[in-house]
């Protein structure tokens, strides 16, 4: 039999931090806490494999679960000593979600289950705090009518606001036991207007409706919203915790908190963290009531008033301090705790590996090393690649002028700004239309995932450093501002007014999510400097990786900026873009308007000198270094003009009437261009084209050979070649030009010819080719799109679909097909080298960015990866993973 129920807590501890995937990372860790000695309260974990199988079975659980479940309930009940839905010593559970990665906010939860109209009254009794029994009572419903029942979570909000109002309260903790009491009957009447039947009383129900819905929330939009963004398969599943309550709103001996035991904006060694005397959990990140300081020191350091836990509460808050550093040194990782005190008492809730900025993950890691935690092996494993493109940014400008409006608290680091929106509805189609956008809330929900995607950074007027919006920012790389006092919002109205100023949907704001500042208008921003823990790092991960790193680049700029982060060569130069410059693009249409050889060579012989220049400025930045230069690609078609006072233009510049300039365009025309007249199919049909690009090659590599004294290293790349013969016939035109060249400079340049293999055909014929190529680039945009049948322009329509499906388990055009493109590139890679043994291997492609699709090239055994430049350093510390993990 299947074991779907595994105990811990009191002495028992059924499985391990070793089993994140079967207990997911809450269940697995409770169970390592409970097994090292720590006040973990009882309970049980419904393991991932029964969330797969619950879907499988079309959301049906098996009969043998029940016993399962209940044998759990008995377990907890002999530790506690309390009866769950016993009137007169009643048990009340949590039920919590706990997918093997920490996802924030986005599955469901469940307090206070078990509490019914009888057990509300043993619960006071037991305590000896009516208030307190009715107030969890009025959570409890609120709570279950929204996760479980699928209430509107604002109908007994309004209630709840209803009846401060009229009593004249300001804060939840003026209420008295009879507001709460006559508020619970409010809210059942609620739930048996919208439900249709009375809130369910019994004890076993409720426990069955709240493990439905959390292993229904693994489906919820916002779930697979999240999944999507962070690669999370949807056939991971989730696990379900079940666990007795304790409380942090027994009284001002009662606290509940959430901590980590080093800062996770900047990485500091210091405890960082939240508290509330008198609360539940939800509380604190909810941004419900503005929590206080952990510690004295950052209380000081913000100015605030309310007391630390470390000065209200110091026997408890040494007892956690030790317990935050055993669990660091036990996991060796920077934890992110949840815990509670009930009357004095610690309990811890949670432990996880803490969510943290670049920044942070950057120096933990670092400094981890230092303190001979982990290695620098470990140390490089440690940070996400794409956690560092949170690095690579612009931030604010110090010194540039800045109309502060009001001081929120630095949720998120970084800096961003845009256009006022105040709904992630909007936040979305604004950001698809091009603008930058900040999202304004009072408080962000899991509902607002994609908005909070979309939006260049995050303002809210509630919550606090692990709110919901600060901990998602900070996982997305967004900057975040939250808990902004000065704040006013009118959604409805589209107002935002701060500190007496009014702003409406549209305006622009700054934010700057490192001090907490809000701005009006926009603030101009520097480039980063990428030393010091970033640097040692980046050379710990240089130390052990096999694959090189080049950049995808063609404007000095750009070659610059990725030589600065440490690219090894350019891996894909493309002409065409030099070719839309305004300045030649006439030159350009004259050459494809001519009507033979001769007019083409003239409009060249204008191109020429241009592309010369261009190819002399990046050889000079690159000198030392490969640089693969792919000869002209895209059809003729996407260089001629398309409105009338551009074909008017055109026309009088090309001294040609407007008419036989449409009838040239029209003979153009494809149906298909993406595989018609373009790549190579054009140097055989006009090879005088790719004679004047390589003659601007090398004779550019010859001058700055010249003037700098060391050889640039160019290798010049065929595009779209399908056939060994097409290869050898433009081979020939670049080897006859570099001849002819070095014969008149005098002075001969190393170079190698190969080409792109982006088409099926080439990948399966690579022994061939490999006899005219002396190196493969795959082009694995185009080598996805030919090999899928997909175009990367239109798919976007469909593949979210296709990957929430599980027909892929990622979009292919950002993370590579292994099984499928992948095994294309497999076979050329074989064949290639069958023929070829020395030839030089790479991947140019938007994949040679993401990690996975490089751990997969590392695994082929290419040479090396070609990025864009704000991701060589991503793909510099992605490669020494796959290098570390292979």
């Amino acid at each position: 039999m299947t074991q779907y129920v595994y105990k811990f807590g009191g002495g028992v501890a059924e499985g391990s931090a070793d089993d994140r995937n079967l207990l997911g990372g809450k269940g697995a860790n409770l169970a390592e806490m409970a097994a090292i000695g720590l006040p973990v309260p009882p309970g049980f974990t419904i393991s991932t494999e029964m969330c797969t199988r619950y879907y499988d079975d079309g959301e049906r659980f098996p009969e043998s679960l029940k016993a399962d479940v209940a044998a759990g309930v008995k377990h907890i009940e002999a530790i506690t000593g309390k009866s769950f839905g016993g009137a007169d010593d009643p048990l009340l559970v949590s039920v919590r979600s706990g997918a093997r990665v920490s996802m924030p906010g986005m599955m469901d939860t469940v307090l206070n289950l078990g509490l019914n109209d009888a057990t509300v009254a043993g619960l006071a009794s037991i305590s000896g705090d009516e208030r307190f029994a009715w107030d969890s009572y009025r959570r409890f419903i609120q709570m279950y009518s929204d996760v479980v029942l699928g209430l509107e979570h604002d109908l007994f909000e309004e209630a709840l606001e209803i009846i401060k109002e009229d009593n004249g309260f300001f804060l939840d903790t003026e209420m008295e036991s009879s507001h709460w009491q006559a508020l619970v009957g409010e809210y059942k009447e609620i739930v048996e207007r919208e439900w249709g039947k009375p809130f369910p009383q019994d004890a076993e129900e409720q426990l069955w409706g709240a493990i439905s819905a959390v292993f229904g929330s693994w489906q919820s939009e916002r779930a697979k919203v999240y999944r999507r963004l962070n690669d999370i398969p949807a056939d991971w599943g989730t696990a379900v915790n079940v666990q007795a309550m304790v409380f942090g709103n027994m009284g001002e001996t009662s606290a509940t908190g959430v901590a980590f035991t080093r800062n996770p904006s900047d990485g500091t060694h210091a405890y960082y963290g939240e508290w509330l005397v008198n609360a539940q959990g939800e509380d604190v990140v909810a941004g419900i009531r503005t929590p206080q300081y952990l510690t004295k020191a950052a209380r000081e350091e913000a100015g605030a008033k309310p007391l630390s836990m470390e000065e209200a509460m110091p026997e408890t808050y040494a007892e956690l301090a030790r317990v935050f550093d055993l669990l660091e040194a036990h996991y060796r990782d920077m934890q992110d705790i949840e815990f509670t005190v009930e009357r004095g008492q610690l309990w811890m809730l949670q432990t996880r590996s803490g969510k943290r900025t670049a920044k942070a993950a950057l120096k933990i890691a670092v400094d981890m090393a230092g303190e001979g935690l982990i290695s620098e092996q470990e140390a490089v494993l440690r940070v996400d690649p794409m956690a560092l493109d949170q690095l690579l940014h612009p931030t604010l400008d110090p010194d540039a002028a800045r109309d502060v409006l009001t001081n929120g608290l630095p949720a998120s680091p970084g800096a961003a700004s845009g256009v006022i929106v105040f709904d992630a509805d909007t936040a979305e189609r604004r950001n698809e239309m091009g603008d930058s956008v900040i999202l304004v809330r009072v408080e962000t929900s899991p509902e607002d995932i994609h908005g909070m995607h979309a939006a260049k950074g995050i303002l809210t007027a509630r919550g606090g450093m692990t709110s919901h919006a600060a901990v998602v920012a900070r996982g997305m790389g967004r900057p975040c501002v939250s808990g902004a006092g000065g704040l006013t919002i009118d959604a409805k109205a589209g107002t935002l007014t701060i500190t007496g100023r009014e702003f409406r949907e549209g305006d622009v704001l700054t934010i700057d999510g490192s001090t907490g500042e809000v701005m009006a208008g926009e603030v101009p921003t520097i480039q980063p400097e990428l030393v010091g823990d970033f640097g040692t790092l980046m050379g710990w991960a240089d130390k052990v990786r096999r694959l090189a790193v080049r950049t995808n680049a063609e404007t000095p700029l750009d070659c610059q900026t990725a030589r600065d982060f440490g690219a090894e060569g350019i891996g894909l130069c493309r002409t065409e873009h030099m070719f839309f410059d305004s300045a030649r693009i006439t030159a350009v249409r004259q050459m494809i308007l001519a009507e033979n050889e001769e007019g083409r060579r003239a409009a060249l012989a204008k191109l020429l000198p241009e592309q010369r220049a261009d190819f002399a400025r990046i050889f000079e930045i690159m000198v030392g270094l490969p640089v693969t230069i792919r000869l002209l690609d895209p059809p003729l078609h996407e260089f001629l003009p398309h409105g009338e006072a551009e074909f008017a233009e055109v026309a009088e510049a090309a001294d040609v009437g407007v008419e036989t300039l449409k009838r040239r365009v029209a003979e153009l025309h494809e149906f298909n261009p993406m595989l018609g007249h373009r790549g190579c199919r054009l140097g055989v049909t006009y090879p005088e084209i790719y004679e004047m690009q390589a003659r601007a090659i090398f004779e550019a590599a010859c001058d700055v050979a010249e003037a700098s004294g060391e050889a640039p290293i160019p290798e010049v790349m065929i595009p779209l070649v399908a056939t060994r013969k097409e290869l050898a016939l433009m081979r020939d035109v670049v080897d006859s030009t570099a001849k002819a060249v070095f014969a008149e400079k005098g002075r001969e340049i190393a170079y190698l010819v190969g080409t792109m293999i982006e088409l099926p055909r080439a990948a399966l014929m690579a022994d061939h080719i490999a006899n005219e190529g002396e190196f493969f680039s795959f082009g694995t945009n185009d080598l996805t799109q030919t090999a899928l049948g997909v175009s990367r322009d239109d798919a976007a329509r469909f593949l979210g679909q296709y990957v929430d499906k599980g027909i892929y388990p990622r979009d292919p055009f950002v993370s590579l097909d292994i099984e499928g493109v992948g095994q294309l590139i497999e076979i050329a890679v074989e064949k290639g080298r069958a023929t070829r043994p020395d030839i030089k291997l790479g991947i140019c492609g938007e994949h040679g960015g993401d990690p996975a699709s490089i751990a997969f090239c590392d695994h082929v055994g290419l040479d090396y990866v070609s990025a864009s430049p704000y991701r060589v350093p991503i793909a510099r510390l992605a490669a020494a993973q796959a290098a570390l993990k292979s």
